[in-house]
Formats: structure tokens, sequence, C-alpha cells
């Protein structure tokens, strides 16, 4: 039986703004950045694109995305960004302990929740409303790895919460499938109902197309991973796995001295109409859940070998070649328009 929590219970908590003690991170440029108070964000008008840099929330023109960035004091270890809502998986302790930090454009928290385990994905619905996450955990997993997924969703206005999709019923293929065990992550949103998923089970990686009203998912096709559907939703950016059975995100793990990973994983185009794949213009490898800036173009992070991150952009059509969209960040979102 699932878990459902209302907004009373202990694990949401309405909380005034976030005010945490930041040792100032060095510009591109060399200066000192601009450490904002979370109450003034707001008031910064015109698109911007919200990033991450040097664990750090920030915000940077999408005009001029190469360009100076406002660094805030909120640390997070993934983050998202969609309409009145920006979501931070913030750390709380070295081990496992991690916090779901539900924030409005002002950066003013609004709800939290505890979670145990080691932060990897997070998304928001296209109207703000629906929130999920997938975190890495230890020791649940039959596949050999010692890691398994956990994933779950929190709907921000009633303050519903389904702490993981394991109990969600499975229909494969067109008849109910009863997994021995399963690996949810990578939630994709359609609406505030409907929404995408990674299932790993069997050693087969699935596409889910999920309904959070029926608690049901039901395959679409499978060698599908990190899928992000895009705004018109015709299309899902993912990435094709090459090696490797388990099944389990391990970026989270490689990127943290945790052990480096031999797979290859080929971003690529899904058309959910035709079942269509596009291979797209980066050749590397890419461990990340690719994030949509438009109908055109995917933006994604990737590793430089010294361990400094970057954000790219490549053409959704598989044309073109990837190029930095943000230097010495990651886990972007698409960009938002802010004041007036």
């Amino acid at each position: 039986m699932i878990v459902i929590a209302a907004a009373s219970t202990a694990v949401l908590a309405v909380a005034a703004a976030i005010y945490i003690q930041v040792t100032p991170q060095l510009r591109l440029d060399g200066a000192e950045p601009d450490l904002v108070a979370t109450g003034d964000e707001g008031s910064r008008a015109g698109p911007r694109l919200q990033v991450l840099t040097n664990g750090y929330l920030s915000f940077v023109s999408s005009d001029h995305s190469g360009g100076q960035r406002t660094i805030t004091p909120l640390a997070c270890d993934r983050a998202y960004a969609a309409a009145d809502t920006v979501v931070c998986l913030r750390p709380v302790d070295a081990s496992t302990g991690t916090q779901l930090v539900v924030l409005d454009p002002q950066l003013r928290e609004r709800q939290t929740v505890a979670l145990s385990g080691f932060p990897n994905r997070t998304r928001v619905s296209p109207s703000g409303r629906m929130v999920a996450w997938t975190l890495l955990v230890e020791g649940h997993s039959h596949a050999g790895s010692g890691f398994s997924t956990s994933t779950g969703i929190l709907d921000t206005h009633t303050g519903t919460l389904v702490p993981s999709l394991d109990a969600f019923s499975v229909v494969r293929d067109g008849q109910p499938y009863h997994p021995a065990e399963a690996n949810f992550s990578s939630v994709t949103f359609a609406d505030d109902n409907r929404f995408f998923a990674s299932m790993s089970t069997g050693g087969l990686r699935y596409l889910v197309e999920g309904d959070i009203a029926a608690m049901r998912v039901r395959t679409v096709t499978l060698d599908v991973e990190r899928p992000s559907l895009s705004p018109d939703g015709t299309r899902i950016a993912f990435t094709h796995t090459d090696g490797g059975a388990d099944g389990v995100d391990h970026d989270h793990y490689s990127h943290n001295g945790h052990g480096e990973s031999e797979i290859t994983r080929q971003l690529s185009i899904l058309d959910l109409n035709t079942l269509r794949i596009t291979h797209l213009g980066e050749t590397r490898s890419v461990d990340d859940q690719a994030v949509w800036l438009d109908d055109a173009t995917v933006a994604y992070s990737l590793q430089r070998p010294d361990g400094t991150n970057d954000v790219w952009a490549v053409p959704a059509d598989g044309t073109g070649s990837p190029r930095v969209l943000v230097p010495e960040a990651n886990s972007p979102a698409p960009p938002q328009s802010v004041g007036s």
C-alpha cells in the first residue's frame, strides 16, 4: 500500500526564507559573486537560466548565458524550476540525509520533505504544481551494484506525497506485470497527472507512461533512459545506454569519487507518435537528464576530466554541433521570465 501524507504531517513544513552561511565563490571573471538575499531574487527581470554553480543555485541571462551570473546562498545537489516553483534537493549530511525544498520565485521556502538517499534527479510539472525526485538508495538492489533508485512525487497544492513509484501497478505490453524488482527514475511531466519515466526490471530498460490518479504505469518502448518530454509533448530526449546491465543511474557516484562507469550513453530523441529515434550531434557519453530550452534545443551537463561541469546545448533535430551554454555549471532548468 502506498503511504499518503498530508501537508499537516511531520514530513512537510512551511518555513521562512532560507539563510545559509556561504563562503563566497569566484565568478568566472575572477571577482567575488553577487550573493543576493533570497527575498530580492524575484526583482531581477528578464528571461534567465537557472543552474548550479559549485553547488549553489545561480541565475544567468538566457541571452548571455556565458556571462556574469548571480549566485545565491542556497546550496543544492540538484535543482529545477517551472512556472512559479523552484525545487532544490538540499544536502543535509555527508551520508544519505537529503531534503526536498520547494520554493517560490523569490526563493522563499514553501515546503520541505525529509528524504533518505543520494540526490540524483528532480523535475517540476509545467504548471509548477507537481514535483518529482529520484534518489540513489544503497543496499536495495539485486542487480549486483548495491544501489537502486527511489522515485517519488509531491503535489505542492494538496501536500499529497507519493513516497515511491514502487506502489504503482505496472502494465507491460498491454498485460498486468508484477516484477520482483523494478527501479523507477527520471520523471518528466506532461501535466499535473500524466508523466513519463524510466523503469528498469529484469535486465531491461523501459520508457513508461504514468498516471498519478490511477497509480499506474504502462510501458511504451525499450532502451530509453533519463527521458525528458519536449514542450510540445511530441518527443522525448533520452539517453540510449550501450553497456552495463544493472539499469541503475551511476552518474552521481562517478561525479563524487565513488567510481567511474564504463557505460556509454548516446543522447537521442524519440518521436512518441512513430517511435522513430534520432541521434543528436553530441557524440560523448551523457550522464544527465536533458532539459528542453525550447522545442528545438536541448541542454545537459558534461563533466571535464578535472571534475568541472559545464552545461552544453545541441539542436534537437540531429543537425549541428554541441556548444557550451553555461561554463562551470550543471543542473540546468529551462529559461524562465521573472519580474515585469
